[in-house]
């Protein structure tokens, strides 16, 4: 394979924080084209989740970003976009096609068909999600997976619980490329202050897409019964799912402590990080959680489900409650609340433990190296 790569990426939305694999294509991209490959992102068209107001507002140096025509339509936008933005994967000049998710993998067999080199990324087993457990959302989401598995010349998985899954279900070889982390500037509390009325060590933190397998819904009955003058901030968009949205907002109306704060960017998100008193993720299903290695790169106390995803990633630097568990969850925040002490020890661990652990550059080497298999 020659020297200078030409690299096709699909699957996001576009490059925003607007979830995990729209992190992740942003990062992997930036740090290629550093290194001389010619990336093109191929992105939705239509709105950023947070509003019209950050549509097309964020620009790569480097990364040529196409948007393709997009269907905006629950269910369909994800379909129409993957179809089209593979049509021209496999039409283009490039020599690998990097595809994100199960969903978009279904067309994986496009751009292999016209004998380009295709590698997925499986962000998680996305079937399992709450919004596509039925219906023909849940077939195509199956049927990409399993397209995955037959065209890819490579396959990355973020956990070794998806690894066994793929050799027990497939008996399919999967290479296991976590994801990185940046290590950040710590920022004292000033917007949220403003806006918010938040003091650093002031707060409980989720920060994430608010859908009903990241258990928001466990975190709010739970804290509701915590003895504790620290409040609950949740941030974040909804992502199709508005109705749940609506149902965690009644559920949690009777108590003012609880703060929703809608999705946050920018300065923002780095002050919440950099003040929480702990930062929480009570999942019940994750890919790689990539708001928990921001989290703990912050230097935040964590406490978090005992799924796989989430224990492999904190180890024992990190408190741990049962899955689903509202009672237990109400204990550990408890707990919390009552021992500073416990948790600021948590906290002086947090930094150094997880960036060494997960590196970007390393991520980037690792990919690169599968890219350049057997060529």
């Amino acid at each position: 394979m020659k020297e200078t790569l030409a690299l096709s990426m699909f699957g996001q939305k576009r490059l925003t924080r607007e979830g995990g694999v729209e992190i992740v294509v942003k990062e992997l991209c930036t740090r290629m084209v550093q290194k001389g490959c010619k990336v093109t992102c191929y992105n939705r068209s239509g709105h950023h989740v947070s509003g019209s107001e950050y549509d097309g507002k964020i620009e790569y140096e480097g990364i040529c970003q196409k948007s393709v025509p997009t269907i905006e339509k629950k269910g369909l936008a994800a379909v129409s976009s993957s179809f089209f933005s593979a049509l021209y994967s496999a039409f283009g000049k490039y020599d690998v096609v990097h595809i994100h998710a199960e969903g978009p993998a279904f067309f994986a067999w496009l751009p292999k068909l016209l004998g380009k080199r295709v590698v997925v990324t499986i962000h998680g087993i996305d079937w399992q999600r709450e919004k596509w457990k039925s219906g023909f959302g849940s077939k195509f989401i199956r049927q990409g997976e399993k397209n995955a598995v037959k065209y890819a010349d490579e396959i990355i998985v973020l956990s070794k619980g998806v690894q066994d899954y793929f050799e027990e279900t497939y008996n399919r070889k999967t290479h296991f490329i976590p994801n990185g982390v940046n290590r950040p500037e710590i920022r004292n509390a000033k917007l949220i202050t403003e806006k918010f009325g938040l003091m650093k060590d002031s707060y409980i933190l989720f920060l994430g897409r608010l859908v009903p397998e990241k258990g928001i819904r466990y975190l709010v009955e739970a804290f509701k019964n915590v003895k504790t003058d620290k409040k609950l901030v949740i941030a974040g968009g909804s992502s199709d799912t508005d109705s749940f949205m609506e149902e965690i907002k009644e559920l949690a109306k009777d108590d003012d402590r609880i703060i929703f704060t809608g999705f946050v960017q920018g300065q923002m998100l780095d002050e919440l990080y950099s003040n929480a008193y702990i930062y929480t993720l009570p999942s019940d299903l994750e890919g790689m959680p990539l708001s928990l290695l921001e989290a703990m790169s912050y230097g935040n106390c964590c406490l978090v489900s005992d799924i796989p995803e989430c224990a492999e990633v904190v180890e024992d630097r990190a408190l741990i409650f049962k899955k689903s568990n509202v009672q237990d969850l109400q204990e550990k925040i408890q707990v919390a609340c009552d021992d500073p002490q416990k948790v600021m020890e948590l906290k002086k661990q947090a930094a150094d433990f997880i960036c060494s652990k997960y590196n970007w550059d390393d991520v980037v080497k690792e990919t690169m190296k599968l890219y350049r298999r057997n060529c």
